[in-house]
């Protein structure tokens, strides 16, 4: 299982697809560059300001490193005013462990749901009953966040997946998302 980060932006009104843009031409690319695995992109079909999408990392140290050369290197230098321009908050990041999600290429919806369930061990019932391999699950990384600049939420207990929807006993909140193709 890899370190994953889900992170949704908020971007200004209309700045979602020249962060696509941006994005797909040159921080695709330039992270992989850095050790980075770049997974699934998304337009949020329920917010024309919301652009989605996780990176993978073998481990934690392993991303401090690749982090470290992506935000340091040429790419960022070159391009992030023109990222950070379009958005009015990254900070929104899950850190967690799994297997990352890339979607199928013919998805034209994913939907991705993230759960705070009330107990751990009621949580793994529930999975081995209605959550199989098509789910991409995700859980929660309880490792700090060694690379400060860019922040992650602490303090919660959650659980992603990628996949069909099931019913869910918990509060949970669903993405319905548009993958962005290369």
């Amino acid at each position: 299982m890899s370190v994953v980060e889900l992170r949704q932006y908020t971007l200004h009104p209309g700045g979602r697809e020249t962060l696509t843009e941006l994005f797909e031409r040159e921080f695709v690319t330039g992270q992989q560059s850095a050790g980075i695995t770049v997974g699934g992109r998304f337009r949020d079909l329920d917010d024309p300001d919301r652009f989605v999408w996780l990176r993978a990392f073998p481990d934690m140290a392993h991303r401090r490193r690749a982090l470290e050369a992506f935000y340091t290197g040429p790419v960022w230098r070159e391009f992030r005013d023109a990222a950070n321009a379009t958005m009015v908050d990254s900070d929104d990041v899950l850190l967690l462990r799994g297997p990352g999600y890339t979607p199928p290429p013919a998805a034209r919806e994913v939907l991705a749901t993230i759960c705070h369930p009330a107990d751990a061990a009621g949580f793994e019932a529930y999975a081995a009953r209605h959550l199989g391999p098509e789910h991409a699950l995700h859980r929660t990384e309880h490792a700090e966040n060694d690379y400060p600049l860019l922040p992650v939420r602490t303090g919660e207990e959650v659980r992603v997946w990628f996949g069909p929807a099931e019913p869910v006993p918990w509060p949970a909140r669903r993405l319905r998302l548009e993958p962005v193709r290369p």
